[in-house]
């Protein structure tokens, strides 16, 4: 029995999230069958991060344990000739037995785009959250900062959030601006269900004037959910990419598609 780690882009807004549903139309669905086509039995996968409807991801990562002989681009090119076209995987390679997509990562990069203008753009939807009004981003930067090191997050937590504990450390929180385009770039050792959109609207909130910048501070501090924002919408949520000890050697999440390299992407 081998040890399969896939790499996958996925576009989330026809999906009804990653994790399984009895009716279908999750990704997870999708892979799964599409794998077990390939390798001649049922296969199980386990992800890196699961991820909600509408949301996004350039590089997922999933393993899944076969007996079936094949090549790393034959799990590539064969997963992908039984997916719909919004799902693909991206790379593929055996990997250590201890290898786990979800226990043995080091950290996880979310990025959040913001389309903002007074009106919706039929080529953003779907792909960014929406603010119709000006968005002060000096202040949602210097509010984010409040954020990054270890906290207790309860105050950005969803009620239905399953995690043993709500303390995560956020090592880096960004706000750039191109154009219309405001992204923000979340990393940290793990996220709580809804945490970073959940942390989007409040600085959502900081940016349109609603609240002051040491707002933020205030609620974090508070651990009370009905203390901040309500929860963003997922659609400019992108799981971008995850990061293991070097000793597995899975590649850097590949290029083709960053959603954030600066002005030349927009401008």
């Amino acid at each position: 029995m081998k040890r399969i780690a896939l790499i996958l882009g996925y576009d989330g807004s026809r999906f009804s999230g990653w994790q399984t549903q009895p009716g279908g139309g999750a990704v997870q669905d999708a892979l799964e069958a599409s794998l077990a086509a390939l390798a001649g039995h049922s296969v199980r996968v386990t992800c890196a991060g699961r991820t909600d409807t509408g949301v996004h991801a350039t590089a997922q990562v999933v393993h899944f344990d076969t007996d079936a002989a094949r090549l790393p681009q034959a799990w590539v090119r064969g997963t992908n000739a039984r997916l719909p076209a919004t799902v693909a995987a991206l790379h593929a390679q055996e990997v250590e037995p201890d290898f786990h997509a979800r226990f043995s990562a080091r950290s996880r990069c979310y990025i959040y785009l913001i389309h903002r203008a007074a009106v919706r753009h039929p080529l953003w939807v779907g792909r960014a959250g929406w603010v119709f009004r000006n968005l002060d981003v000096a202040a949602m930067r210097a509010a984010a900062q409040r954020l990054v090191g270890e906290h207790d997050f309860s105050a950005f937590r969803s009620s239905q959030c399953q995690a043993k504990t709500p303390v995560r450390r956020l090592t880096t929180l960004t706000v750039e601006e191109s154009g219309p385009l405001v992204a923000l770039r979340f990393e940290g050792n793990a996220f709580l269900h809804h945490m970073v959109r959940n942390i989007v609207g409040s600085l959502v909130y900081v940016g349109i004037g609603r609240q002051p910048e040491d707002w933020i501070g205030t609620v974090l501090a508070g651990r009370d959910r009905g203390l901040a924002a309500p929860t963003f919408s997922p659609e400019g949520l992108y799981l971008q990419a995850v990061t293991y000890d070097g000793r597995f050697g899975l590649p850097a999440p590949p290029p083709g598609m960053p959603l954030w390299q600066g002005k030349s992407l927009l401008e």
